[in-house]
């Protein structure tokens, strides 16, 4: 049998779907918007083999609607205007129940492609469900994005890839012909991270890798059968993320060699270029950060040029702001100082602002105290004031500690030349 076992296994009821509860458990917002007979266009963000396609298959059988299905990589205008106009011709036999147009990886749609749908959507000719692992608020156009509702689909937790797993043991027409004895399954379940295909196709590596019918399942077996068979990027997106991870990590630990070494296999694999600047720029900020500020403008400006050049020429600039951003200094300051900030956020909630650092447009806000005491800085030596800025409750947590490079060494000397007290680094 050919059928890999990922596509062997997809669920054929919304009843055997795996995850996801948030959405489509008895509570699940989809599962309100199946009983009110609601069904809205919709966006599917979340990453790989979290259920995006099934999903949006099992919603058309759910509603009895007729399904269409396209890849934004193989897919353009002209597919999706035949479509449309197969729509508008049937609109009859449905009534109501307009088909719905399935696009995945409706990110690597361009502006062009995505304009096409607008007027379909809006009148209810069609109903789409895009699917994406980009952030839809960035890679998809305004216009189209308000006519939709964006659902987050999360990793599978170790619980239901368990489960998935079973499943497929027990139920699949081609293991249950093998006598495959489970003794462990840790290391399947880790090595998916998360991706229900990525499991599955792990599996099916392991299983056509033993010769004997009868095998035992350990984790020993799975690592053996991974690193002898797992050399190239997984184009279809089941490796994805070990690629990438190992893309970043090779940068953040400062190996130029490595880092570009994981830039060529992502673009030989055909890898969305802006795909991969994006993570570049992502980097500069959480792993260089103030240590070297200039890494964020380039990362940025090899954003913004790729987009514009595209593949060939584009690898040139990747390659430059990858051993750019490898063999800067790093800090993750700025990550951990917003991180901190928000943690204290939502463990004491909204504190008041203090009253010299409100805003007083009214004659009562002012007669209220608002604005009453603040020093404006440019008035002081050094334009510098000491006066407080945090809430009363805070007034003497530090959130930002400057890391151990140059940049920040400076600004170590500044903080404590201005905040003697406060900053006792």
């Amino acid at each position: 049998m050919n059928t890999p076992l990922a596509e062997r296994m997809r669920p054929k009821r919304l009843a055997d779907y795996f995850g996801q509860e948030h959405l489509v458990g008895p509570k699940g917002s989809l599962t309100q918007m199946i009983k009110n007979g609601v069904f809205p266009s919709l966006i599917f963000w979340g990453p790989p083999g979290t259920g995006k396609t099934t999903l949006a298959q099992l919603l058309a059988l759910e509603k009895e609607r007729s399904f269409y299905h396209l890849s934004a990589i193989n897919a353009g205008v002209k597919e999706i205007r035949d479509i449309i106009q197969k729509a508008e011709q049937t609109g009859g036999l449905f009534g109501n129940k307009n088909p719905i147009l399935f696009i995945d990886e409706i990110h690597r749609f361009s502006k062009s492609q995505q304009d096409s749908l607008l007027n379909a959507v809006e009148k209810g000719i069609i109903t789409l469900i895009g699917a994406t692992t980009e952030n839809p608020s960035f890679e998809v156009i305004n216009a189209l994005l308000s006519r939709c509702q964006v659902y987050i689909l999360n990793p599978l937790t170790k619980e239901e890839l368990n489960k998935i797993l079973t499943q497929a043991l027990q139920e699949d027409s081609v293991l249950k012909k093998r006598n495959i004895i489970v003794n462990e399954t840790e290391a399947l379940v880790e090595m998916a991270g998360g991706d229900a295909r990525k499991l599955l196709s792990l599996l099916e590596l392991v299983v056509q890798s033993q010769n004997e019918n009868s095998f035992k399942l350990t984790n020993a077996l799975v690592f053996e059968t991974i690193q002898n068979t797992t050399v190239h990027f997984d184009k279809k997106g089941e490796f994805h993320y070990d690629i990438v991870s190992a893309f970043i990590k090779s940068i953040r630990g400062s190996d130029p060699n490595a880092a570009v070494y994981w830039l060529a296999r992502m673009i030989e694999a055909g890898e969305d270029i802006k795909f991969i600047a994006r993570r570049l720029l992502i980097l500069a900020a959480e792993d260089i950060g103030i240590a070297n500020p200039t890494a964020l403008v380039l990362a940025n400006s090899t954003f913004q040029a790729v987009a514009t050049v595209g593949y060939p020429e584009g690898r040139i600039l990747l390659s430059e702001c990858t051993l750019y951003l490898a063999t800067s200094p790093k800090s993750n300051s700025a990550y951990k100082a917003i991180n901190l900030a928000q943690e204290k956020v939502k463990n004491t909630g909204n504190l008041q602002v203090p009253l010299p650092l409100r805003n007083a447009p009214t004659k009562l806000m002012k007669e209220l105290g608002y604005g009453e005491g603040y020093q404006y800085a440019h008035d002081y030596e050094n334009h510098f004031a000491n006066q407080e800025f945090l809430p009363n409750e805070l007034k003497e947590f530090v959130f930002y500690e400057p890391g151990s490079n140059s940049k920040e060494e400076q600004i170590r000397s500044f903080l404590k030349s201005r905040w003697k007290d406060k900053y006792n680094y």
